[in-house]
C-alpha cells in the first residue's frame, strides 16, 4: 500500500482505544513493526502523542505485557531502559493484529517512523536561536558529522517567532534542507554580462 493511502488510513484513528486488550495487540504489533527494543520512553512518546490511546490505558496495557510476559523490560548497552518484545508478544503481533484496527496498526507505526527520524535528525542537526542585540534573531542551523561541521548557516529572521519557525520547518526535513543547500551552491553561476552594444 502507498503512504498517502496509509496516511489517509491513520487519520480515520481519531477516537481514543479504551479496550485494553486491543491495546496489547497495538502495542505488541507497534513493538514487533519496529523491528528492536524501544526505550520506555521513547514508546511512551509514541504512543500517547497520537492521541489514539491515553495515559491510563496505555499504562494497563504495559502493565499486562509486562506482567504476562509478552514484554520485559531491560537495559541496552548505554543504560536505557527498554521494553523488548518476548515470543508470546510476537505471537501476539502476528497472529492477533486483524483484531485491532488497521487505521489504528497505521497511524501508530507511521508515528514511530516519524518519531525516530526526527531522533535521528535532531542528533545529526542542531539549531540555535542567537538575538542580535540590533534587533531580529539568527536561526543557526549546523549540520554535523562524526568530525566536522558539514554545514554551519545563520539565517536573520525580525523576530523570535520567526526564527523558531525557520527552525522548526528545517526539521521537518532536515537533509532535504541541507541537500537544497548543497544543490543550489553547486548549480549557482555567475550572471552573464550583456556585452552588446545596445
Amino acid at each position: 500500500m502507498h503512504d498517502e493511502n496509509i496516511f489517509k488510513m491513520s487519520e480515520k484513528a481519531d477516537t481514543e482505544i479504551k479496550d485494553v486488550p486491543t491495546l496489547n495487540i497495538l502495542i505488541c504489533y507497534l513493538i514487533y513493526k519496529i523491528g528492536k527494543p524501544v526505550g520506555v520512553e521513547h514508546l511512551y512518546d509514541i504512543v500517547i502523542n497520537t492521541g489514539v490511546i491515553n495515559y491510563f490505558y496505555y499504562q494497563d496495557s504495559i502493565d499486562y505485557l509486562l506482567t504476562n510476559g509478552l514484554i520485559t523490560e531491560e537495559q541496552d548497552d548505554k543504560g536505557v531502559n527498554c521494553y523488548v518484545l518476548q515470543p508470546k508478544g510476537t505471537v501476539c503481533a502476528r497472529e492477533l493484529k486483524k483484531y485491532a484496527p488497521k487505521a489504528y496498526r497505521d497511524k501508530l507505526v507511521l508515528a514511530a517512523l516519524r518519531y525516530f527520524a526526527r531522533l535521528k535528525y535532531e542528533q545529526e542537526i542542531k539549531i540555535e536561536y542567537i538575538p542580535l542585540e540590533s534587533g531580529g534573531v539568527y536561526t543557526r542551523v549546523r549540520c554535523l558529522d562524526a568530525k566536522n561541521d558539514l554545514m554551519d548557516l545563520k539565517l536573520f529572521a525580525p523576530d523570535m517567532g520567526q526564527a523558531k519557525l525557520i527552525g522548526e520547518k528545517i526539521m521537518l526535513n532536515p537533509a532535504g534542507f541541507y541537500g537544497k543547500v548543497i544543490e543550489l551552491a553547486l548549480s549557482n553561476e555567475e550572471d552573464p554580462y550583456d556585452l552588446s552594444d545596445n
